[in-house]
C-alpha cells in the first residue's frame, strides 16, 4: 500500500514537472517572436571633395560708401539775440560768408566809448610827458598814464573781436544741409546752427587686404560705378593708405572722386583698382552646400560617419565657393548623397 502511494505521488510529481518546462519553454520561445527584429546598420553611399586653400585670382573690386568731402557745422561764437538768418535749407554759400548775425549794439556802444577813452588818454599821456620834460610831472604819473592808455587799446580790441563773433560766417563753402536757428531765437557760443557739406569732391573708404594694398599707391587712378548709374563710370584717385592695418589685416584706402554734382553722399560704389587680386581662401564645391547661401551647412565625413556643421561664405568662384568659417583645410565635405543623411549618419565613400 506504501508503495502504491509513493508511485502516485512521484507520478504526479513529474507530470507538474513535465508541465511546467513546457509552459517555460513555450514562454521563451513567444518571447522571443515578440522581440523587434536587431536593427542592421546600413552605410549611406556618398562621394567626398577635400576642402582646399588655394590662391584666388579675380580683379580687385571694392564696395564703399560715399561720404562728403568736407563736412562742418555753423557754430555760434557769441551771445544774443539772432537778428538775422541769410541762408535757407539747400543754400550754396562761400567759405568766409556772413550767414548768421548776433545782436552786437552794446559791443558796438562799448567800443564807442572806449575809443573816446582812449582818446582822451592819448592826450593825457602826451601831456604829461611834456610836463616831465619840464619838471612839472612825475614819472610815476606818466607811467600810470600810459598804463590806461594801453589796457584801453587792448579792451577796445577785445570789443572789437567780440563784434566780429557776432557774425557768423561759413567755415568752409557747400551746401546747407541742415538748419537750426530762425531770426530772434537766442544762443550761446558752442550752439551748432546748421551744417554745410562740400560735395564738389566725395570720398570713399575702402578696406584692401595684405596681399593687395602693397600694390597701391596714393595718386593712382581708379574707377568708380554706382547702380544707379549702371552706364557710366567716374574716375577717382587714390588719396590715402593707412600705414596700420585693422586686426584683420585690412588696410583702409581712401578714393577721392571729382563728383561735378552727379552723386550724393551715401551712395554705394565700386571702386575698380583694374588691377588683379592674389590672395588665399578655402573652398569647396557648391555642390556640397545643404540648404541656401544664407543658412548653409554641410556634412563633414568623420570616419565611417558624417557630422553635420554650420559654416560662413565669402566669394563664389564658378563652381566652388569661399569658406570664411567653420572648416579647414584637408576635411571632407559631402557632394552627393546629402538627401539621405542626417547628423551621425553611417557612410560609404564611393569614388
Amino acid at each position: 500500500m506504501k508503495k502504491t502511494t509513493l508511485f502516485v505521488i512521484t507520478a504526479i510529481v513529474a507530470i507538474v514537472a513535465l508541465v511546467g518546462f513546457k509552459l517555460a519553454a513555450n514562454k521563451e520561445k513567444l518571447d522571443e517572436k515578440n522581440q523587434p527584429p536587431v536593427a542592421t546598420t546600413v552605410a549611406i553611399p556618398v562621394t567626398v571633395a577635400e576642402v582646399t586653400e588655394g590662391t584666388v585670382s579675380q580683379q580687385l573690386i571694392k564696395t564703399g560708401n560715399l561720404i562728403p568731402f568736407k563736412e562742418a557745422n555753423i557754430m555760434a561764437t557769441a551771445q544774443g539775440k539772432v537778428t538775422n538768418v541769410a541762408f535757407q535749407l539747400g543754400s550754396n554759400v562761400k567759405q568766409g560768408a556772413t550767414l548768421i548775425q548776433v545782436d552786437n549794439r552794446l559791443k558796438e556802444l562799448s567800443l564807442e566809448a572806449t575809443q573816446l577813452q582812449i582818446s582822451k588818454l592819448k592826450k593825457d599821456v602826451d601831456r604829461y610827458t611834456t610836463l616831465l620834460e619840464g619838471s612839472a610831472a612825475t614819472e610815476v604819473q606818466v607811467s600810470d598814464t600810459k598804463f590806461q592808455y594801453e589796457n584801453a587799446l587792448n579792451q577796445a580790441e577785445q570789443i572789437r573781436k567780440q563784434i566780429q563773433d557776432a557774425a557768423v560766417k561759413a567755415p568752409i563753402s557747400g551746401r546747407i544741409v541742415k538748419k537750426n536757428v530762425e531770426p530772434g531765437e537766442f544762443v550761446s557760443p558752442g550752439t551748432v546752427l546748421g551744417t554745410i557739406l562740400d560735395v564738389s569732391r566725395l570720398k570713399a573708404e575702402v578696406l584692401v587686404n595684405e596681399k593687395d594694398v602693397y600694390s597701391l599707391r596714393e595718386g593712382q587712378a581708379v574707377k568708380v560705378s554706382a547702380d544707379v548709374f549702371p552706364d557710366k563710370v567716374f574716375t577717382g584717385h587714390i588719396s590715402y593708405i593707412s600705414p596700420q592695418g585693422t586686426q584683420d589685416h585690412n588696410y583702409p584706402v581712401e578714393i577721392t572722386i571729382s563728383n561735378g554734382n552727379v552723386l550724393k553722399a551715401g551712395t554705394f560704389v565700386n571702386v575698380d583698382f583694374s588691377q588683379q587680386s592674389k590672395q588665399m581662401a578655402l573652398q569647396i564645391p557648391r555642390s556640397a552646400l545643404v540648404e541656401s547661401v544664407k543658412n548653409p551647412y554641410v556634412y563633414v565625413v568623420e570616419g565611417n560617419v558624417v557630422r553635420q556643421r554650420k559654416i560662413s561664405l565669402g566669394r563664389t568662384f564658378g563652381e566652388s565657393v569661399e569658406v570664411t568659417g567653420g572648416l579647414s583645410a584637408g576635411d571632407k565635405v559631402v557632394t552627393t548623397g546629402q538627401i539621405n543623411l542626417s547628423d551621425g549618419a553611417t557612410v560609404q565613400v564611393t569614388r
